[in-house]
């Protein structure tokens, strides 16, 4: 049983990072798991049920490994933080994050906290490597780390969107830059 649920999870984890949050149905996760729609609906009632597991399991994922790179020094736990985005960029998909914010406006309030919330996380996460890097002098940047950690992660979200439209590669020298711009090393 559990199995089941977390098949469905991850094929809708797919789904919304390859198609979108509103651009697919149980159908399509019924016909590939080849179970009967009523099998999803047995673990999520509605979509937002689910929309709201993928969420879960992200952050989850993401406090996971954050919290075993926590000794690392700050240039190592940003490094990973871009690998993840690579990573998708590689399967050819867009992060969770990115794929549910056109849709954020049509999601019921519950589901639109659970993205806020996760998308907090994560810019906090990196506002405070930014910062601690920064009190280092592994990184260099002006102003404040969280409007530093805004201009990364809609970067990084941007990169993935654009290697889509113009080919893998747009990744690369967009990260690339970013790693410049903040490299104290200069």
């Amino acid at each position: 049983m559990q199995d089941t649920k977390e098949r469905i999870i991850s094929l809708a984890d797919q789904l919304i990072k390859t198609r979108g949050y509103n651009a697919f149905s149980y159908k399509d996760i019924s016909d590939p798991l080849e179970i009967k729609n009523a099998a999803i609906h047995y673990h999520f009632p509605t979509k937002t049920d689910l929309g709201i597991a993928v969420v879960d399991i992200e952050v989850e994922r993401f406090t996971t490994q954050t919290a075993k790179l926590a000794a690392q020094p700050e240039d190592k736990q940003l490094k990973f933080l871009f690998d993840t985005f690579n990573k998708k960029n590689k399967e050819g998909m867009v992060c969770l994050m990115g794929s549910l914010s056109p849709d954020y406006e049509t999601f019921p309030t519950v589901l639109q906290e659970k993205v806020t919330s996760m998308s907090s996380a994560f810019l906090d996460w990196t506002a405070g490597c930014l910062e601690r890097g920064r009190e280092k002098g592994l990184f260099r940047f002006d102003g404040d780390a969280y409007d530093r950690a805004l201009l990364v992660m809609s970067n990084l979200l941007a990169s993935l969107l654009l290697s889509r439209v113009m080919g893998n590669k747009i990744f690369g020298r967009i990260t690339n830059q970013l790693l410049k711009d903040l490299n104290a090393k200069k």
